[in-house]
């Protein structure tokens, strides 16, 4: 199977509820090592993991929500200029 496949199986197999509950969760777990980092803690491979688990159900996401490639490049798209904006803006 490939990725998208596994997300798909994944959502069925457990649910929707299910799922958002899990993208909530992971979404903890990176915070979660995001504080120990800031702490001094040398958690690499933690949040290496972690950012993975994201990643994972936010692909996961974006079929439950049904997100399409494009609208959320174009939202992303619109974020980072907005970033680059306020960092010529000096903000």
């Amino acid at each position: 199977m490939n990725p998208t496949e596994i997300y798909e199986k994944a959502i069925e197999t457990y649910g929707e509820n299910a799922q958002l509950d899990m993208a909530v969760e992971e979404m903890s777990e990176l915070t979660k090592e995001i504080c120990k980092r800031k702490r001094g803690k040398d958690n690499h491979a933690a949040i290496v993991e972690e950012v993975a688990d994201v990643l994972i159900m936010i692909e996961q996401l974006k079929i439950m929500c049904q997100i399409g490639s494009k609208e959320l490049n174009d939202v992303k798209w619109d974020k980072i200029k907005r970033l680059e904006e306020r960092l010529k803006n000096g903000y």
